[in-house]
């Protein structure tokens, strides 16, 4: 059987984000879940090493690269119409999940299983995706602001709010350690 389902993964990196706002770079889905990726394994190792946690790093990450593939069939749904109210949510929620669906349906059939753990990973690896994916969107924030874009200036602040309200010590600890080197030019990172 011929599988369609890595030419549709190679399409990520025609659906760019943030669409309702002007980037002074564009940033597409690919560069985004690779980097939601090496995050999302930042936040199990410091869980593991430092929170006496115990999730699969490896798991983590690689579920991180998939966490948004259904958006090639859906497009990038901007967050403020996604989370507009309930109901748009749930509905976004059901076509992403048919979208993941049909994206599975492109794999041979003993295949299937091993991927479908990936779109479907436990609550606790759910909880280190998600920061690690509003850790990115707070990144691209800070690039945009940094670049002199004011646009990014709301997003930013609210993106931040909502990591912190996520009370997830390994994000907290992320942006401790981490997040302040996004402020500054590669010379005075040394």
């Amino acid at each position: 059987m011929k599988s369609h389902f890595y030419a549709m993964l190679s399409r990520m990196k025609n659906i760019y984000r943030w669409g309702l706002m002007r980037n002074t770079r564009q940033e597409n889905l690919s560069e985004h879940s690779l980097e939601v990726a090496f995050i999302a394994h930042a936040l199990a190792v410091i869980r593991n090493r430092r929170l006496g946690g115990s999730v699969d790093a490896e798991k983590v990450a690689v579920a991180a690269m998939f966490h948004d593939t259904s958006e090639i069939i859906t497009g990038d749904m901007p967050t403020p119409i996604k989370y507009y109210n309930a109901d748009i949510k749930s509905v976004y929620k059901d076509i992403e999940n048919v979208a993941q669906d049909k994206l599975l349906s492109l794999l041979p059939e003993d295949l299937r299983d091993d991927y479908t753990a990936l779109y479907k990973p436990g609550e606790e690896e759910k909880r280190i995706i998600k920061a690690a994916d509003k850790i990115s969107a707070l990144i691209k924030c800070i690039e945009e602001t940094s670049s002199g874009n004011r646009e990014f200036e709301a997003a930013k602040d609210s993106t931040l709010k909502a990591i912190k309200e996520m009370a997830l010590p390994e994000a907290d600890i992320f942006l401790d350690e981490f997040i302040v080197s996004f402020y500054l030019p590669i010379d005075e990172m040394r």
